[in-house]
């Protein structure tokens, strides 16, 4: 069975060296630019004294979510600033906002041509049973050659992993729109696009938001994976504790990565809910 093996492993390397060697200079320009873009973010919060950044994102979160929501997020940024991790933590956050910016930008429009169109479909669903099962730290490899260590390797690989959510469920949320409504709406005359934008989409918009939700949540996951090819952020201050075996520290970094998982999960929850 051994005697002939498939070149799996050749192949995947020889199409990474020929898209890395023709198509590198671009990839490297991006890089560029997002790093400077990811760069004027962190310095610009952390610029801001944390007590004020910590009392505005308090008065959001009671304003959008609750008060014991609120009070949550007052005391648990308190905590991190406490621990001398307010730094990573707004450099997490600056990862996670790019990241998710990017998988929702192409993952709402390939959820919608998968809901519109069964060819799609068909072809953009294999592809993320495949994203999702395939081990995280697997696209931290064709993620250096073209775009180098750092944050934006980090953001390339994070986007790969969070993007299946935001696909399905809107997807899903445009498919579970009573079909009465759509016959209704072609009955007035309402062209594809007026059908999409006022009355699939609007009633859509709960499960959208669950899968936007989820891909914060999996961006977040990730922030440990990434901090090994040099994302910083909390996942760097647990990959340290790792190797230099301090457990303290690291769960320190881990209870960071939880309260700013716990926050962005409420406060998005809620803007689904209030919206829609």
């Amino acid at each position: 069975m051994t005697d002939y093996r498939i070149p799996i492993a050749e192949t995947v390397r020889g199409t990474i060296d020929f898209l890395s060697d023709n198509f590198a200079p671009l990839t490297k320009a991006v890089s560029s630019v997002m790093e400077t873009l990811i760069e004027f973010l962190v310095e610009g919060l952390l610029q801001v004294h944390p007590l004020i950044i910590i009392v505005v994102v308090a008065l959001i979160a009671w304003r959008v979510a609750s008060r014991g929501v609120a009070l949550f997020t007052f005391f648990g940024l308190l905590l991190i600033w406490n621990q001398n991790l307010w730094e990573p933590t707004v450099e997490t956050l600056a990862l996670v906002v790019f990241a998710t910016a990017i998988a929702v930008l192409i993952g709402l429009p390939l959820g919608i041509l998968s809901a519109i169109y069964k060819g799609v479909y068909r072809v953009v669903f294999p592809i993320l049973d495949f994203m999702q099962t395939m081990p995280a730290f697997v696209y931290l490899i064709p993620a250096i050659p073209f775009f180098g260590l750092g944050p934006v390797s980090a953001i390339f690989s994070t986007v790969i992993f969070a993007m299946p959510p935001a696909i399905r469920l809107t997807c899903l949320g445009i498919k579970q729109v009573p079909e009465s409504l759509t016959e209704a709406a072609d009955a007035f005359g309402a062209t594809k696009s007026q059908k999409l934008l006022k009355v699939q989409l609007p009633l859509a918009g709960p499960t959208i938001m669950a899968g936007v939700n989820q891909t914060i949540m999996l961006s977040l996951s990730m922030v440990v994976i990434a901090a090994m090819i040099g994302a910083g952020g909390l996942g760097s201050e647990v990959w340290k504790a790792i190797q230099r075996f301090q457990p303290g520290q690291g769960f320190a970094a881990g209870l960071g990565v939880v309260i700013l998982a716990i926050i962005l999960d409420r406060i998005t929850q809620q803007v689904g809910a209030k919206n829609y």
